[in-house]
């Protein structure tokens, strides 16, 4: 499908890049001009897929954490987080509500949030290759 416009971002994963990532996500999605209600889920979106790198695909060392946005047609936002990191040996049970390989301070719910929050989540992953998780919400907007 082709784009009406996109972006692609690298940073390192650091938990300080969440909120540049959720920042950068609001300000693409703002061309089309979306309501309150879908910017925050938007960013919650980013910041759950943003974090699952951060937190449990680079273990040992500070990988890169890609982001990529294209604007569809039919307003409809498409975002993907990848990154080159551990990936993830069990999807299935990994988007499993309150799964979590992260440790008692993490909740499992990220996976469910961003499917939550989007019209449809995609998770790709091979193990000592990385994941890609897609993301697509089509945006009704404030007009």
């Amino acid at each position: 499908m082709k784009a009406e416009n996109y972006i692609k971002l690298e940073f390192p994963a650091r938990s300080v890049n969440e909120g540049f990532a959720r920042a950068a996500a609001a300000a693409f999605a703002a061309q089309l001009d979306p309501n309150m209600t879908e910017l925050g889920d938007i960013k919650t979106a980013v910041s759950e897929a943003v974090t699952n790198a951060v937190v449990h695909a680079y273990p040992e060392a500070i990988g890169v954490v890609q982001l990529r946005m294209r604007i569809l047609p039919n307003r409809e936002l498409e975002i993907v987080v990848k990154d080159r990191g551990v990936g993830i040996p069990d999807v299935e049970r990994a988007r499993t509500p309150l799964y979590t390989t992260g440790g008692e301070e993490r909740s499992g719910m990220g996976f469910t949030i961003m499917e939550g929050f989007m019209d449809k989540l995609r998770v790709r992953s091979i193990p000592g290759r990385g994941t890609t998780v897609t993301m697509r919400r089509k945006l009704t907007g404030r007009g």
